[in-house]
């Protein structure tokens, strides 16, 4: 089983793998409790945007990612706090328009080619060494922003309003939270796909969820199962030449299902 490792594009695919998994499985379990799942899935179509502009403009199509989709995400947290609309009814709007404005600039920039659907779908094999520093540079300042302030956003989930009353600037800890979750969605897109990035971010908490262990171990459980689907999809997909990132989401699905019946009672 090893011997996937005697090839660099594998190294590179299995370590930018592992630090997704971390980052997103972290950033998911904020995201779950404050029943905000469905921005992950508008953030990754968002960032769709940013990779037609830049496959069409020349430029590098992950870091046009990462800027549209905060931009995305300061958007929607504007929205939500200044205007009291639904936050189910801003993503559904953001989300069809977003999707449907990256169509048309491929379409007019002529982008439809493998590059683009290797953003759609994702390519973790193509990931190259100037991705894995992005990534790096990128999650390590969202991961040191989610553990700075974990307790506060912890206690935004649990109660927004006690939150605010209590000294707690909610609504900056808002913005920082979705600016976070935008670019470590921004950052997976190019590992897992645009299509699938919501799958990895959300599964793996509800499956943590369902073991009921209290937050840290919850949040520990977590990143576990987000690890092991990451290094169970990328073995299968080597071996099978399976596509990768829709590997790495059955393998989150069926850890998902395992624990939905191993605690049903």
């Amino acid at each position: 089983m090893l011997e996937i490792f005697e090839y660099d594009f594998m190294q590179r695919a299995f370590f930018a793998g592992m630090i997704i998994a971390l980052l997103a499985s972290v950033s998911g379990t904020f995201v779950v409790l404050r029943r905000y799942s469905m921005i992950s899935e508008t953030l990754a179509h968002s960032a769709l945007v940013g990779v037609a502009v830049g496959l069409v403009a020349g430029f590098n199509p992950l870091w046009m990612a990462v800027g549209v989709a905060l931009l995305s995400a300061w958007l929607i947290e504007y929205l939500r706090s200044y205007f009291s609309l639904y936050s189910d009814a801003i993503l559904a709007i953001l989300l069809s328009g977003s999707l449907a404005t990256a169509v048309i600039i491929v379409s007019l920039g002529g982008a439809f080619n493998n590059s683009l659907f290797s953003y759609l779908f994702g390519s973790i094999l193509s990931v190259s060494n100037e991705d894995i520093i992005t990534i790096l540079v990128f999650g390590s300042i969202a991961m040191v922003l989610l553990l700075t302030f974990s307790k506060e956003l912890y206690f935004i989930a649990y109660d927004e309003e006690v939150a605010q009353t209590s000294g707690i600037r909610v609504k900056l800890l808002n913005f920082l939270l979705v600016s976070v979750v935008a670019i470590i969605i921004a950052l997976s897109i190019r590992v897992v796909g645009s299509l699938l990035i919501g799958a990895l971010m959300v599964i793996p908490t509800i499956a943590a969820l369902q073991y009921r262990v209290g937050f840290l171990k919850t949040v520990l459980l977590s990143i576990a199962f987000a690890l092991l689907s990451v290094a169970c999809g990328m073995i299968l997909s080597f071996y099978f030449s399976l596509p990768s990132g829709a590997t790495i989401v059955l393998c989150v699905i069926s850890i998902f299902i395992v624990s939905l019946v191993i605690n049903k009672k």
